[in-house]
Parts: structure tokens; C-alpha cells; sequence
């Protein structure tokens, strides 16, 4: 969202003489805005007091009226006199709809209590303002992010207003009157103004703010120096500076096409002269760039929209997300090894580190990240860590000017931070934020309609009948329909939908596995087994002595969800509720990424083929294979402790899981150190096996063996190959 959206100043000479017309007008209020709103999101989340619902009403005026000027509907005729009329004054009027909207709750409740046994007194200025406020949320969602969001908007508000009712079985809902749907869509929790227009206000526009600051300082050169030299020497390793890079660009950037257009414009020609394909060069960085939205400690802006939407400290979130995100990471670096062994890739180039650059770009970057970093842990709100980081930022670069003055010429380049490079990065932050801030608001049509109707309960329902009770499909489900919602939809808004409809199945399952190991060795407390005589089931009777495992599923999958919502917190323990919904949460979050590099539609592939020159479906199919890790990791929340097991647990998990995680790349690649032959085959795909086998020491030790001794026998083989030896020579 950041890099690959032009910063608003570009268009706008600072020293060019201008009058106060057509495009030179439009840019110039634009940066003017933007700095004045950015100013005002870190003013309200660390000064001022406003209530909720005003905080996020202005929030959504101000970037609604952002983007009514950038998102303009008549395209390159924008800057004519009477389309920039029409868009000043769109923008106005949905902004004081917003205000309205918030400004008048108080006197709605005053009304409505007035008048006895009718419900919700909105008078003809609240129905225009929510009127207004709803078609703007659905218009400004289109011109943002395309039809995907208001056609699911309009289905959702026909849901609950008469399509409910014509529905057949669990979908089948009672229709709402008019009145009482637009007071929930309004000011309901879960509306427009409710918990995920909260998350944005709150948490992801001062994240992306900081963003902002951090790409002007110059940190983002930073992560490339410091990649070279990480990387610089490795066989392949301006492959594996994109991969680097791209995992530290995650912790600046909220979006995987924006890290790709960021990094990508340096790394893939880097790449493509290291001797690599130009498909796979467009393809490790989509992949890597998608891996940036796992990083912690921002994860693309996921960890705050989940840390809302749980209640799970995010301190816990960032914390179980580390290992994960090395294990996919070094998924990518093994194929990176794996392509430049096999093509003989890694010819060398200049690599040369600019180290200036490096020691300044270090000090902005790794400063304000570690004040961040320990605010969080130590428990204040994202909010004001992320306000605390800027001003740590701003203060570590005028820091550099004094340094740079002391230290020998050229060892550091100073980074001052004045007043046109903060309005720089406030702008940047504010206009890569449009979209989130936007599509957020907008969402909260869909999740009251979700929340009013329950439909979210029957659509879980759903998924737990078609699974049958089995991890594999829950996920195997939840991943295709997240590759459908990812074809249109930023993968944010497709995490949200996806963890309000399937988040309470997948945790279920998990809860019923718990709940069916203590119906197998019987139930003896009689409060636990009274619960469920609410099942009509035989086997309910056998409950107290027992049963085997296939009769305890049987019975289990008979409990109407209704029921079954109410005999888990009985059963399961609250903590290991928690995990479990922990896990589905983040289960869902790595597979809504998987949109980034899935053909057909894979933006973050399809904006690397652009840069790399390579054909985009191939690159689409190229970055997918590459980015299997979006699979295989949460596959490991879901059958291995990775998430709650104990720290030795977690690093005996990850450290084997590393060998599992290669022998899978072997396999897809058909290649390890050299070919593989028969003996080699069987050899990795048990020690595959063996390797991801949870907390066994005896197995993950004989898998890593077996890993290993197939990677020194295709390295022999390799060796004595006339054909490799001439490959290599040529």
C-alpha cells in the first residue's frame, strides 16, 4: 500500500510557482491534508479524548474526503474545473454525513425512548446522512479495491432486510424492518463505526504512518545494504538479498504488491544477473514479499486486526508468529538454494555495500523499531508505541547530523528529518492508508449483517459437517475459499470476512478433539456429562463408562451447534480455548496471503512479472510453488504445539521442521545438491515423514539423517556426473 501508491508530494513541485488551479491545486491540498490528518491521528491517540464513535467517524470523514480528490471517477480528465468541483464537493458531504451520523446517537436514543413501542426515531436528516454514508462507504470500496466488497455489501444489507427469509435451511433468517437495519449498521459495535473502524483510527494508520517515516528516513536502504551483506556471498545470493529484504521490508510495508514494487525494482534485476530465470526472479520476490505480511512485529497490520478482533494480548501474537515466519522464510531460501545449485545460478555481480548508507539507515531503522518493540512488551497500546516510535525515529535522525559531523567523511550520511521529510512521510503514511481505512468501515455493513443474522454460526456449521470433524479439509475448505475472496479483495478485508465465518468452526474441531479424548476414558463428573442429554444420540447413555473413538466422533458431530457452543467452555479449558482460537486465527491469516501468488488472480506475482519482464501467469505458478509455506506452516499450528507448546517445545518443532520443510522443496524440485534417483526418492520422503513427526526426538533425528544423507549423496553424484561437470563449465 505504501510503495506502490505514488506519494502525494510527487506530483507537486515544492519549488515551482503555481496558482490555485487544476492539478497543482488538487496536489497542494492534498499534501496539506494528509499532513494535517496524519497530525491528528497521533494528536487523538495519545492527547485528545474523543468517544469512539467520534474518533472513528472523523476518521472515516477525513479519508473519505482523501479519497474522493485521488480516487477520482473521471479518470484523466480529474483535473478539469467542474470534475474537481464535483469531487470537493462529493467528499464534503459524505465527510458531514459521517459526522452527523456520530453527532447524532444521543438524540436518537432521546427520540426513540420518547415514543413507546415503536422502534428507532431517525428523522428525515439521519435517514439522508445514513443513506448517503452507506452508498459512499460502497462507492469509495469500488473505486479503492473494485466490486468484489459492495456486491457482498448489498447482499449482505438484502440479507437481513428480505433475502433471509426466502433462503431454505440453515441460511433461512427473519427480515428486519428498515429502521432497525440502518441504527445497527450505524451504531452497532459491529457497523461502520463500530470495532473494525476501531482498528484502523486506532492501530493501523499510525503504523503506516511510521511506515511512512521510516521509508523517508532511508531505512528501507538500509534493509537492502544490509541484505548484501548477509547474503552477498552466497551462491545465489542476490536471490537470497530479495528474500532478506523483503522479510525486513515487512516490518515497514502493509502491503505484499507495495513490498514487491518496493524491493523488487532493486532485487530482480540483481537476480536476473546473478544468472537466474526471470520467472523465477519475479517469483522469489512475490513470495518473499508475501512472507513480509508474516513478519512480526507489524505482520502487514494482521497482528492488530487480530489482537482486536480475539482480545488476545498482541504481545502473544507477535510472540508465537516468530518462529513461523523463519520457517517460511527459509522455505524460500531452501528453493532459492535448491534453483541456484541446479541451474548453475550465482554468477558473480557488484555487490558492493554502501556503507554509509548502512550505519545511518541502521540507526533509523533498528532504534525506533527496538523502542517499539519494548513498548509493546511492555504493555502499553500499539497506538502509542507506534507515536513513541516516530518521535524516537525523528530524534535518532537528527542524532545522525551531529554524528555525521564528528565521524570520518563518509562513514556516516546524516538523515535530518526537517519539517518538508516529515510532511513527506505523513503524507506517504496517510495516502498508503486509504484503503485499509476505507475497506475497514465498509466491512462493518457485512459483519453487522454476519453478527445480526448469525449466518456466521450457520456458515461455521457448515464447514464443521462438510469436514466431518477432519483438520485437513476444515483447512483445505477455508483455503479455497480464501483464494476465491483473495481475487478480489485486499488480503486484510479477506482475513476479516474469513475469520467471522469460519474462525469459530476451525477452533471448534480443534476444541472437539479435547472434548472427544475424554468421552473415550468416560465421563464421571455428572454436571460435564449432564450437558449432553441435550443430544439426541444412544451413545449418550455410555458416557460415564466410555466408548472407542469412532463412537465418541459419531456423537460429538450429532451436537447441534447451538449445543455444542455451550458444552466446549464446560469441557475445554478457558486457556487452551485461547490457543485454539489463537491457532485458527492465524491458520486463516496465512492462507488469506495465499491470494498474493495463487494464479489466476496473484497481484504480488503479477506486479513482479511487470518488473522482471516475465510472462505473468508463469510467474504466478512460479511464485506459488516457491511460497508453499503458506500451506505447510499452518498445516504445523495445527497438528504440532508450535503455537502453545512450551520454548523447547517450539524450537524442537521448528529447528525439525526446517529438515521437513527442505525435503518438501527437494521433492517439488525433483532435486536436491544433483539429481535425485530411486534410493534418494524414498529417502526424503521419509525423512520428511520423520521430520514433522510432533515432538518425537527419535524420529526427528532419524528424518534429519535421513535429510541429510540425501543431500551429501546428490552433492556426489552431482560431482562425478560428466554432464553436471559440463553443464556447469558452460
Amino acid at each position: 500500500m505504501m510503495a506502490n501508491s505514488t506519494d502525494i508530494s510527487a506530483t507537486y513541485s515544492r519549488d515551482a510557482a503555481f496558482d490555485l488551479s487544476g492539478k497543482e491545486a488538487r496536489s497542494f491540498i492534498l499534501i496539506a491534508l494528509a499532513v494535517a490528518f496524519g497530525l491528528w491521528h497521533v494528536a487523538t491517540n495519545v492527547y485528545l479524548t474523543e468517544p469512539g464513535r467520534w474518533q472513528n467517524a472523523i476518521h472515516f470523514a477525513g479519508f473519505a474526503f482523501l479519497a474522493s480528490l485521488i480516487h477520482s471517477p473521471f479518470g484523466s480528465r480529474a483535473n478539469t474545473r467542474a470534475a474537481w468541483v464535483f469531487d470537493l464537493a462529493y467528499g464534503t458531504v459524505v465527510a458531514a454525513c459521517a459526522l452527523w451520523v456520530a453527532g447524532a446517537e444521543n438524540a436518537l436514543y432521546e427520540r426513540s425512548l420518547s415514543v413507546t413501542g415503536q422502534a428507532w426515531q431517525l428523522n428525515a436528516i439521519d435517514w439522508t446522512a445514513g443513506f448517503i454514508l452507506i452508498f459512499s462507504c460502497m462507492d469509495l470500496s469500488r473505486r479503492v479495491a473494485g466490486w468484489v466488497i459492495p456486491i457482498l455489501c448489498v447482499l449482505a444489507l438484502s440479507y437481513i432486510l428480505f433475502l433471509g427469509s426466502y433462503l431454505p435451511g440453515v441460511f433461512r433468517a427473519a427480515s428486519l424492518p428498515l429502521n432497525d437495519v440502518m441504527f445497527r449498521t450505524l451504531y452497532n459495535d459491529e457497523g461502520v463505526f463500530g470495532i473494525l473502524a476501531s482498528i484502523s483510527s486506532v492501530n493501523i494508520t499510525l503504523f503506516m504512518i511510521f511506515g511512512g517515516f521510516l521509508v523517508v528516513s532511508g531505512a528501507s536502504d538500509f534493509v537492502i545494504e544490509l541484505s548484501k551483506v548477509v547474503a552477498g556471498r552466497i551462491k545465489g545470493g542476490a536471490a537470497f538479498v530479495a528474500v532478506l529484504s523483503s522479510a525486513l521490508t515487512g516490518t515497514i510495508s502493509g502491503s505484499a504488491i507495495a513490498n514487491t514494487a518496493s524491493t523488487g525494482v532493486i532485487t530482480i534485476p540483481l537476480i536476473k544477473a546473478n544468472g537466474f530465470r526471470p520467472q523465477f526472479a519475479a517469483g522469489v520476490e512475490a513470495a518473499a514479499s508475501t512472507g513480509g505480511q508474516l513478519m512480526p512485529p507489524i505482520m502487514g497490520a494482521g497482528a492488530f486486526v487480530m489482537a482486536s478482533y480475539t482480545g488476545i494480548p498482541y504481545s502473544m501474537i507477535v510472540a508465537v508468529s516468530v518462529v513461523p515466519a523463519m520457517l517460511y522464510f527459509m522455505s524460500v531460501a531452501f528453493i532459492v538454494r535448491i534453483e541456484a545449485v541446479k541451474y548453475d545460478a550465482g554468477a558473480e555481480i557488484d555487490m558492493t555495500v554502501d556503507r554509509g548508507k548502512l550505519l545511518s539507515g541502521a540507526l533509523v531503522f533498528v532504534i525506533p523499531l527496538a523502542v517499539m518493540i519494548w513498548m509493546l512488551m511492555s504493555g502499553v497500546t500499539p497506538a502509542y508505541a507506534a507515536c513513541w516510535a516516530i518521535v524516537a525515529l525523528i530524534g535518532t535522525s537528527w542524532a545522525t547530523t551531529v554524528l555525521a559531523a564528528i565521524l570520518p567523511n563518509g562513514m556516516l550520511k546524516p538523515v535530518h528529518m526537517g519539517p518538508v521529510k516529515i510532511a513527506d512521510a505523513l503524507s506517504s503514511g496517510i495516502r498508503s492508508s486509504i484503503m485499509t481505512a476505507i475497506l475497514l468501515v465498509t466491512i462493518g455493513i457485512m459483519n453487522n449483517a454476519i453478527v445480526t443474522s448469525g449466518v456466521g454460526n450457520s456458515f461455521s456449521l457448515m464447514i464443521a459437517q462438510w469436514s466431518q470433524g477432519s483438520m485437513v479439509l476444515a483447512i483445505v475448505l477455508i483455503g479455497l475459499v480464501s483464494l476465491v475472496l483473495g481475487m478480489g479483495l485486499p488480503v486484510t478485508a479477506a482475513y476479516i470476512i474469513l475469520a467471522i465465518l469460519t474462525a469459530p468452526a476451525l477452533a471448534g474441531i480443534m476444541s472437539d478433539t479435547l472434548i472427544v479424548d475424554q468421552l473415550v476414558a468416560g465421563i464421571a463428573d455428572p454436571g460435564k456429562s449432564a450437558l449432553f442429554f441435550l443430544v439426541d444420540h444412544p451413545n449418550v447413555a455410555r458416557i460415564a463408562e466410555g466408548m472407542t473413538r469412532a463412537e465418541a466422533w459419531d456423537l460429538v458431530a450429532a451436537i447441534p451447534f447451538e449445543v455444542a457452543v455451550s458444552i466446549r467452555p464446560v469441557l475445554v479449558d478457558p486457556a487452551l480455548a485461547t490457543t485454539f482460537l489463537l491457532t485458527a486465527h492465524l491458520i486463516i491469516f496465512w492462507l488469506s496471503q495465499d491470494s498474493n501468488v495463487t494464479p489466476p488472480v496473484c497481484l504480488a506475482a503479477f506486479t513482479a512479472a511487470g518488473i522482471a519482464g516475465s510472462r505473468p501467469m508463469a510467474t504466478g505458478f512460479e511464485s506459488w510453488k516457491i511460497a508453499k509455506g503458506l500451506y505447510i506452516v499452518p498445516l504445523m499450528f495445527a497438528y504440532t504445539p508450535l503455537i502453545s507448546g512450551e520454548f523447547m517445545d517450539v524450537i524442537q518443532i521448528g529447528f525439525f521442521g526446517l529438515f521437513g520443510i527442505y525435503a518438501t522443496n527437494v521433492l517439488i524440485q525433483r532435486y536436491s545438491e544433483g539429481p535425485l534417483g530411486i534410493i534418494e526418492y524414498f529417502a526424503i520422503v521419509a525423512g520428511a515423514a520423520l521430520a514433522f513427526w510432533p515432538l518425537n526426538l527419535l524420529a526427528n533425528c532419524a528424518g534429519a539423517v535421513l535429510v541429510v544423507f540425501v543431500l551429501y549423496r546428490t552433492r556426489g553424484k552431482a560431482a562425478r556426473s560428466p554432464a553436471a561437470n559440463s553443464h556447469m563449465e558452460a
